[in-house]
């Protein structure tokens, strides 16, 4: 599938609007429409805090850190790889169950996809 980025508008009637002519043969194509959100008017300039920093208790120092922190998974399973980074995810996923059937998997990807 190619994509094209182009500038449009939506009329009144809220219909989709292209000026633009398209270097393309005639058939159904998708499109994705990205519009742009305003923003909100009355920003403060103190953000409030994200739920992730409510709950961070106060550290004095690197050591207390450690110390409340979660202790570190090691890798369950090992996988041979020559690129650390995905040696080391593919090492902390599970591997498939032995009664998964791909082709099963395929075709009800596919049946979805397609809306079969």
């Amino acid at each position: 599938m190619q994509a094209y980025k182009l500038k449009a508008k939506i009329d009144n009637s809220g219909n989709l609007v292209i000026k633009q002519p398209i270097n393309m043969p005639p058939g159904e194509v998708e499109v994705i429409v990205l519009q742009p959100v305003a923003a909100p008017e009355n920003i403060t300039e103190t953000q409030p805090q994200t739920p992730k920093e409510k709950h961070l208790p106060a550290v004095k120092s690197l050591t207390e850190l450690f110390a409340i922190a979660p202790p570190i998974t090691q890798p369950q399973r090992k996988v041979e790889c020559n690129i650390p980074i995905l040696k080391e995810w593919l090492e902390l996923t599970q591997p498939a169950p032995e009664n998964f059937d791909i082709d099963q998997a395929k075709w009800e990807y596919l049946k979805e996809k397609h809306n079969l």
